[in-house]
């Protein structure tokens, strides 16, 4: 009660930015496959140190990269190794998530590594409670981890609340462990929450697929096959 209480004094709307091609969501799952018939119509959205997985297919620069804060400053042998994965990369517009410090600190939190972007967004817990409710309708409470929903849906959830005629999703795997930017296998977090969303989100008729086989079987979203795949409601 007292986070919804919290959540409805602030409400933070979250920014719009239209997309008008398919988004790419990118995760860090140890495999992930460039989707079929992909070309410059994608937006192309990175999570964490994804862009280990983007810059094998010859991608430079994400156009959007979503960051956890522990990520940047960090200690533990994780975010250590995104900053590896990320250092001297760039991209479009990078969404540092739930930052507690003052902007200028993540600047130069962000310049230790050298990661580079266009714009700096800053978003907080609230704003994450706030695009959910504005793609889901209700409100997901964030007050523990069993409620929590990962970065990765996030990025859906961003793409289908700016416009996304398509998403497709790789490298998002709830069922795995481990990342494809380190070797130290570690479990994936909020795996019943992400396969939730990701569910509820393909019930409801949102064009959501998957380029990854595996993740089309286990959560049962479409998976993606070009130009021709599936409509939202399955069919050809």
């Amino acid at each position: 009660m007292r986070y919804l209480l919290k959540y409805r004094l602030n409400r933070p709307e979250w920014p719009k930015e239209p997309m008008g091609g398919p988004a790419l969501i990118v995760g860090s799952a140890p495999v992930s496959h460039l989707p079929v018939g992909f070309d410059e119509r994608f937006q192309i959205i990175c999570i964490n140190g994804s862009q280990a997985a983007t810059q094998a297919w010859g991608i430079a620069s994400p156009d959007v990269t979503f960051l956890q804060f522990n990520q940047v400053r960090g200690k533990g042998e994780r975010a250590v190794a995104v900053r590896k994965a990320l250092n001297g990369k760039q991209c479009g517009t990078l969404y540092v998530l739930r930052w507690p410090d003052s902007e200028q600190s993540l600047r130069e939190g962000l310049a230790a590594f050298n990661y580079g972007f266009g714009d700096l967004r800053l978003i907080g817990q609230y704003h994450r409670t706030r695009l959910a409710e504005s793609v889901l309708g209700r409100i997901i409470s964030e007050s523990d981890n069993e409620a929590k929903f990962s970065n990765g849906i996030t990025a859906v959830l961003y793409a289908f609340h700016n416009g996304a005629p398509a998403v497709v999703i790789t490298g998002i795997d709830p069922f795995s462990s481990g990342h494809v930017y380190n070797t130290l296998n570690k479990e994936r977090l909020h795996t019943n929450m992400d396969v939730q969303i990701l569910r509820e989100l393909s019930q409801r008729g949102l064009p959501l697929f998957t380029s990854d086989p595996r993740v089309s079987e286990s959560v049962g979203l479409p998976l993606w096959e070009g130009a021709q795949s599936p409509d939202r409601n399955g069919r050809g």
